[in-house]
């Protein structure tokens, strides 16, 4: 029996760790993923600020997984019939895999968006983000633009604005939205949370504002507005993967494209059990992550070890996957904002979750000392720059 994981981001990872603590010593286990290391993406924005926390974020895959096998290739193609994926290095073939594939950025056709604005999804990214806002805040009046207020676009605003504060800078930093509210895919409380967060540290947020087109000077909206820019970050939207024709498909509760093909996090769209959509996020993917584990061990077992739904008799019953947040966090410079069931918190409790929950990802996927290096930076680091 092989077991095939494509991806390595947080449902890859996470799903690819239980599966070696669940799944028979004789199944085999194989990890695909562009890159030999994953990437802490939800804490991707603190390197534009801080850079020696990239060693933090970044986990090597072939030091936190045990038996699973790590190729390291570009997935190029799955042919569910015949149960083979195409790779950069050649191919696999499976008896069940998982879909783990990520999104990449969507730019919507608009004119000159890709080709002046920096996506945020690599460490590239935001090495490039610090390095051109760094020479930004050189120039006389410094302006940084960033376009789509989810909680990523969130994140950037609030960091490129203490950077300009680290500075001594009064750079402009407008952050740019659509729809009528900030996190508009979250609870109202959190979003005017949010939004407060936002303005209390000088960011211009403006929504209700559609970007039409950009060029190398500035953004223009659909309501004629133009906003000049140093710099434009885009962070307005995902899209699937190449290799599932740019869509990001939509699967029910049981996460499963097919009878062996699962897919889960931000490569699909996800429907619970409740029949509600479930948001693209770190949170809901580690989610979707324990409850394919727990649905591949099931199909291993039933089919013997073998591989062969036949000679291990009819499909075992699917456990569905229902999304039930226990709250969501944001960063917003030094600070955050947190959700804890209905209630919105603030201040140091809102940091200090914040900085638990990327601690305690990190220590579930077994990196113990990426963990503690990264409590120090988040909680002291940050308590001792406030004193200055």
């Amino acid at each position: 029996m092989h077991v095939v994981v494509l991806g390595a981001g947080y449902a890859g990872l996470v799903l690819t760790r239980l599966l070696e603590r669940d799944l028979p010593a004789e199944t085999d286990i194989t990890l695909v993923n562009e890159s030999p290391d994953h990437l802490v993406q939800h804490e991707l924005h603190r390197v534009i600020r801080r850079p020696e926390l990239t060693a933090a974020i970044t986990v090597s895959l072939p030091q936190v997984v045990d038996r699973a096998a790590v190729r390291v290739a570009r997935v190029e193609g799955i042919d569910q019939d015949e149960r083979t994926v195409s790779l950069s290095s050649g191919s696999l073939s499976y008896d069940v895999a998982a879909v783990c594939l990520g999104a990449r950025t969507a730019y919507y056709g608009l004119e000159g968006v890709r080709e002046h604005a920096t996506p945020l999804k690599r460490l590239s990214h935001a090495n490039r983000i610090r390095a051109g806002a760094l020479e930004a805040l050189w120039s006389e009046d410094p302006q940084f633009v960033v376009g789509g207020a989810g909680l990523s676009g969130v994140q950037v605003a609030g960091e490129l604005a203490a950077l300009a504060c680290e500075e001594n800078s009064e750079a402009t930093v407008t952050l740019l939205e659509q729809l009528e509210r900030v996190a508009p895919n979250f609870p109202a409380d959190f979003q005017r949370a949010v939004r407060d967060a936002l303005e209390d540290r000088g960011v211009d947020v403006r929504t209700g504002a559609t970007i039409s087109r950009a060029d190398d000077a500035a953004v223009s909206l659909e309501s004629g507005d133009r906003v000049h820019y140093d710099q434009f970050v885009w962070t307005g939207g995902i899209r699937g993967g190449d290799v599932l024709g740019g869509e990001r498909p939509t699967v029910e509760s049981d996460l499963r494209l097919d009878d062996r093909t699962f897919a889960l996090g931000d490569a699909v769209r996800v429907t619970d059990a409740t029949g509600e959509p479930v948001p693209a996020s770190a949170q809901s993917a580690v989610r979707e992550a324990r409850t394919v584990a727990e649905n591949v061990s099931r199909i291993v077992e039933a089919d013997g070890g073998d591989g062969d739904p036949e000679l291990g008799g009819s499909d075992p019953l699917l456990e569905p996957f229902t999304f039930d947040s226990p709250g969501w966090a944001v960063s917003v410079g030094d600070e955050a904002v947190a959700t804890i069931g209905s209630r919105v918190v603030t201040g140091r409790a809102a940091t200090a979750l914040k900085a638990t929950i990327g601690a305690g990802y990190l220590s579930a996927v077994g990196n113990a000392g990426n963990a503690l290096g990264f409590v120090y930076r988040d909680l002291v680091a940050d308590r001792v720059r406030r004193q200055r």
